[in-house]
């Protein structure tokens, strides 16, 4: 069984940063693809960054230029480093594995899911 807990949220004013963390559980965390999705109060789930095995990583076009996703495969753990944070960025963040080494946007894709850390972004 895989679990994932993620840590780092918080309460930041517009143009702030965080660093969310991700910490994996099993021990073939660094065959899969990470991902990270958001979902806003009354909104869907939605793709935010990925991280392939080899470290290639895919944003959605919202947050390009302001997150950054990483991963140490040492710590089973994957990162989201969030810069020049906006209100629209605030909801509650999840992390989840993929269901292969392949990278997916959609939370399909994905079998395991954290329990999800709240982001606030005041204006």
């Amino acid at each position: 069984q895989v679990q994932l807990v993620e840590s780092g949220g918080g309460l930041v004013q517009a143009g702030g940063s965080l660093r969310l963390s991700c910490a994996a559980s099993g021990r073939t965390f660094s065959t899969y693809t990470m991902g990270w999705f958001r979902q806003a109060p009354g909104k869907e789930r939605e793709f935010v960054a990925a991280i392939s095995w080899s470290s290639s990583t895919y944003y959605t076009n919202s947050v390009k230029g302001r997150f950054t996703i990483s991963r140490d495969n040492a710590k089973n753990t994957v990162y989201l480093r969030m810069n020049s944070l906006k209100s629209e960025d605030t909801a509650v963040y999840y992390c989840a594995r993929s269901t292969d080494t392949l990278v997916r946007t959609t939370p399909a894709g994905y079998d395991y899911w954290g329990q999800g850390t709240q982001v606030t972004v005041s204006s």
